[in-house]
């Protein structure tokens, strides 16, 4: 890991730290989902760059050694651009079309790696990433009363959409500066903050409050972590709100495999939950019909959108997929069919070898990083390398990641960091 007593800031890290900091900047010019990518990639030609000019930088400013199995994010996601391609002439969509869809793998599935390759080769500093999100959370807390009384000021819900979305996204609201959303049905407000819709502003929320939590710091980390929190809440995320349970509770199970009591205590458990299993599983069931229940027009969407992909994969494109979103029928209000959900996502656009290009990179860095984890449970950073793994793992089932890489990007920061080699390691 990169010393803390670094004189200065590498190039990279300022970019970085700057990028956080300036967050609700970029919001307020719609320059957000334009500023993730950017970053990105240039973070990438530094990698490129630092690589070739190794010889001539000092230690402090080279690469780091990573393990190898890390590698296999960037051919995974070069592959997945082979099989977009590939599917776009299965279904003869036109060059136009290719070059279009291969622009939002730039954007999507490439950042994901890229993100992660650079938090685990350029040298930056996780108390960097964790000043700069103090900084952010003290702004956001300045902010979050102006969000609340905004709907009862009667402020329009939607301020302005940049110019910029001429440079192309997904949709507007990626460029909008949004001050909150009247949840249908209930007619209630409900608040995304700089994110496009709110259950995002969860998992940024919930990303940001971890790592405060587990941060280092002390100056403002308590007001920081209470204005991530309070988003965290306001965006009225159900999947934020288990993810936070579970991340919270990880760490303990991490620091506590090597002592014998921690083993008693799951035992005594293990022996309470045979005892009361019929209770346990009664009151599991309830508590997910309340989950279901607390948004049922939602979660009847999602649930139909994730059948009328699967059933369409298997009939028409098991391999490669259709190669592009397609908007879903009534019964679903149009959403685009996969949506919500990265797996049906995948296997309605990219097919099976798609979903793959996703699920083997996530799936063995994640035992990778646990594994580290245990073995070293008093590193911080390495424990919140897994936990930002975990949480992507969660939402993976309720939204679309390559679509958020451009907002979730310090967690994949932070996730490469678990890749290093420790510099006494022979």
């Amino acid at each position: 890991m990169v010393s803390s007593s670094y004189p200065r800031q590498d190039f990279a890290e300022r970019l970085i730290c700057g990028a956080i900091i300036w967050t609700w900047g970029f919001w307020l010019i719609g320059g957000l989902y334009v500023v993730g990518p950017v970053l990105g990639w240039v973070l990438l030609g530094l990698i490129c760059w630092k690589a070739f000019a190794s010889d001539y930088l000092p230690k402090s400013g080279q690469l780091h050694r990573v393990n190898a199995l890390i590698w296999l994010w960037p051919i995974s996601m070069i592959f997945m651009l082979i099989v977009l391609i590939v599917g776009h002439g299965n279904w003869n969509m036109g060059t136009g079309a290719t070059i279009k869809s291969s622009i939002g793998w730039a954007k999507g599935w490439a950042l994901i790696a890229i993100f992660i390759m650079a938090g685990a080769m350029l040298p930056i500093r996780a108390v960097a990433i964790d000043r700069s999100i103090i900084k952010l959370g003290r702004i956001s807390l300045f902010l979050i009363p102006l969000f609340i009384a905004a709907p009862f000021a009667g402020l329009p819900q939607i301020l302005y959409v940049s110019p910029l979305k001429v440079i192309g996204g997904p949709g507007p609201e990626y460029f909008a500066a949004t001050l909150y959303t009247i949840e249908p049905g209930a007619g209630t407000a409900r608040w995304q903050f700089f994110s496009p819709w709110s259950p995002a502003a969860g998992l940024i929320s919930l990303i940001y409050f971890y790592i405060l939590v587990k941060a280092r710091e002390k100056k403002h980390k308590i007001l920081a972590a209470t204005a991530f929190l309070l988003m965290m809440l306001l965006s009225q995320s159900r999947l934020a709100i288990l993810a936070l349970i579970i991340i919270l509770a990880l760490p303990i199970l991490i620091k506590g495999h090597r002592d014998i009591k921690f083993w008693f205590l799951l035992g005594f458990g293990a022996l309470f939950g045979a005892l009361f299993a019929q209770d346990i599983i009664t009151a599991i069931n309830d508590a997910r019909a309340g989950f279901e229940g607390a948004r049922a027009d939602s979660s009847r969407v999602r649930a139909a959108l994730g059948r009328i992909a699967v059933e369409r994969w298997q009939g028409e494109a098991y391999w490669f997929g259709h190669a592009v979103v397609e908007r879903g029928p009534h019964m679903v209000e149009y959403m685009p069919i996969g949506s919500h959900h990265s797996w049906y996502g995948l296997l309605f656009v990219k097919g099976l070898l798609g979903l793959i290009c996703l699920a083997a990179p996530m799936l063995l860095s994640s035992l990778y990083l646990l594994w580290r984890a245990l073995m070293r449970p008093k590193n911080r950073t390495l424990i919140s390398s897994f936990i930002m793994m975990v949480i992507l793992w969660l939402y993976s089932f309720g939204e679309n990641l390559e679509i958020l890489a451009y907002q979730y990007w310090p967690a994949l920061i932070l996730i490469g960091m678990g890749f290093r080699i420790p510099k006494n390691a022979a």
